[in-house]
């Protein structure tokens, strides 16, 4: 299941490498220090990786490319990174979560048994109340919290003028990102419209930068080198390439191993089939299939498993509850999901805090405040917990549902015996 992911963590490495080559960062970086304000950057930031993401079907994506240019952005207004990864992670997998190209929004209804669109449209009571307060606090944060009197001109203009001195900036190199975007709006596959903007980026940057053929694959392969003498630019340019993902891949590879030996001798199931045992109701299974993806995360830090096995062990309860599985698809979305940045050791957070530059292992501890910060990410799962506790946007199972059940063969479980349940459903 994971293994996809790993696909486009080398692709990023790639597109990281040959982007910050071609042009296409810099020119990101250059351009948001001009129009954008300290003030509404990271309310800006988010909404941008939110679209991004949507569009992209890859919140890793988002974040190795778009996530990147708005850390230089970010470092250029003097804002601390912590702030700028939190606003970041918020809005790629926010849009990662309601995109029908991503995989993991994909992977929750096919292990619950619903349809994707029908998935989507029943996230949107959380989604839309946890991006809107993300929104504000940003919005607020930057106008209060973020001392944009602190803005250091000098400083923008240092890196501006070092972007124009190192690299040709214009327009035409953002190319490849709409490249990118175009092909993810016309529904084409993610990992074949993310190879093809790497493509794009190698050849942007042989024509525009002066770049070998032989530059290109080394940087795709080993990452971009360069000393502009500006410490803001060189620590964000001197990045990608394959060999830098190889601890997020192997980390991935890792949890793969250990979370399929933990589905395979059963003991993650024996822990998920004691917890159901004990709760009977459709607010206290919600919750713990919410948690449960949550502590799955923590646990065998993967983040496909932490969508997977809470699926597949919880829909029946929901069935013999009479609950559409939409409630569960939703929940284990955002337990699974969203969750997974925030989890260091999960590949979703080691991915984060490697692309993004955020340099835990050298002691930059306080950069793990982005965990907080990134607001819309564990404001969701509380609203969807408050939501089945108060018995709202939860539906139950609708007759079609229930004949879709009977057809496909699905069991079910009644949860006062914690026994299969015979007969039909309709």
């Amino acid at each position: 299941m994971s293994l996809p992911s790993v696909s486009v963590l080398i692709i990023v490495g790639i597109i990281v490498g040959v982007w910050i080559a071609s042009g296409t960062v810099p020119t990101l970086i250059y351009y948001g220090l001009i129009i954008l304000s300290p003030e509404i950057f990271l309310a800006a930031a988010m909404i941008l990786c939110s679209v991004v993401s949507v569009s992209l079907g890859t919140s890793w994506g988002t974040v190795g490319t778009i996530g990147l240019a708005l850390m230089g952005i970010g470092a250029g207004f003097g804002i601390p990174p912590y702030w700028t990864a939190g606003a970041v992670v918020s809005g790629a997998f926010f849009g990662d979560k309601i995109s029908p190209l991503s995989d993991t929004t994909n992977l929750a209804p096919a292990v619950t048994g619903t349809n994707v669109f029908d998935h989507i449209k029943n996230m949107m009571p959380t989604t839309i109340p946890a991006m809107l307060i993300a929104l504000v606090i940003y919005l607020v944060a930057g106008f209060t919290v973020i001392d944009s009197t602190q803005t250091s001109f000098e400083s923008i203009n240092a890196i501006t003028t070092a972007l124009n001195e190192v690299f040709w900036i214009s327009p035409w190199l953002l190319l490849p990102a709409v490249l990118v975007i175009g092909l993810a709006v016309t529904k084409q596959p993610p990992i074949p419209s993310l190879f093809a903007g790497a493509v794009a980026g190698g050849v942007m940057a042989m024509l525009f930068q002066g770049v070998g053929l032989h530059d290109i694959f080394t940087y795709g392969n080993s990452g971009y080198s360069i000393d502009t003498g500006v410490s803001e630019i060189d620590s964000l340019l001197n990045s990608g390439g394959i060999q830098s993902m190889m601890w997020t891949i192997s980390l991935v590879l890792l949890a793969l191993g250990f979370g399929g030996a933990l589905e395979r001798t059963g003991c993650l199931e024996a822990v998920i089939s004691k917890i159901i045992s004990r709760f009977k109701k459709f607010a206290s299974i919600q919750t713990s299939a919410v948690l449960t993806s949550v502590a799955t995360n923590t646990v065998a830090g993967d983040p496909y498993l932490s969508v997977a096995l809470p699926g597949r062990m919880y829909a029946p309860v929901y069935r013999g509850l009479g609950y559409s599985t939409l409630n569960l698809s939703r929940g284990i979305e955002e337990g699974g999901t969203l969750v997974s940045p925030l989890v260091p050791w999960n590949a979703g957070g080691a991915f984060v805090i490697t692309a993004l530059s955020l340099n835990i292992g050298d002691g930059n501890f306080e950069n793990l405040l982005y965990i907080p910060l990134a607001f819309a990410c564990w404001t969701a799962p509380f609203i969807g917990i408050f939501y089945a506790n108060m018995g709202w946007f939860s539906p139950k199972a609708t007759d079609a549902e229930k004949a879709k059940w009977d057809a496909d063969g699905e069991h079910r479980i009644d949860p006062e015996s914690g026994s299969p349940t015979e007969g039909s459903y309709a």
